[in-house]
């Protein structure tokens, strides 16, 4: 199974992500680690484009051929991006959920963005304005939704779960 999981920065994807990987034994793409390990090879300076992603889809798309459950992260904003990854699970007979991580209170996600570290060496973080500002087009599709306000990373798991589990 591919678990797609998007979402606007500071809203809590890489938790949620790592939590249900933790749970479930999947493997864990991050897109922003992927990123950065590019930018640190020399070949490209932030912001590297849609590299991050295809290399991601090739990474996912192996694992899944060898029957691993796979959950990318990333904010995977465009439909474009959100159909690559549908596309690369068909292309390996595995099954996509797709999430969407969202922090409905302003104020909470704000603290977020504002206070968070990004846990990868040298990888810039948005500021709350750029946040905002992101274009970041609206999903159109079946899909779980996690709303992270006012809810532990663990009540959010438990949400997450019983929509995998519906899905």
């Amino acid at each position: 199974m591919l678990i797609v999981m998007g979402g606007l920065p500071g809203t809590g994807k890489t938790t949620l992500a790592r939590l249900l990987a933790a749970r479930v034994g999947a493997v864990h793409l991050r897109v922003d680690t992927i990123e950065q390990a590019i930018v640190r090879s020399g070949v490209a300076r932030h912001a590297v484009g849609p590299v991050g992603y295809v290399v991601g889809y090739a990474l996912a798309g192996e694992h899944l051929r060898q029957g691993l459950t796979v959950i990318t992260e990333s904010v995977n904003p465009l439909s474009v991006t959100r159909d690559a990854w549908r596309d690369t699970a068909a292309g390996t007979g595995a099954r996509v959920v797709e999430v969407e991580v969202v922090c409905s209170d302003p104020a909470e996600h704000r603290r977020r963005v504002t206070s968070r570290s990004a846990g990868i060496p040298g990888l810039p973080l948005p500021a709350w304005q750029q946040v905002v500002d992101r274009e970041y087009e609206p999903w159109d599709r079946e899909r779980v939704v996690v709303d992270t306000a006012g809810r532990s990373p663990q009540q959010s798991l438990a949400v997450l779960l019983r929509g995998l589990a519906s899905g």
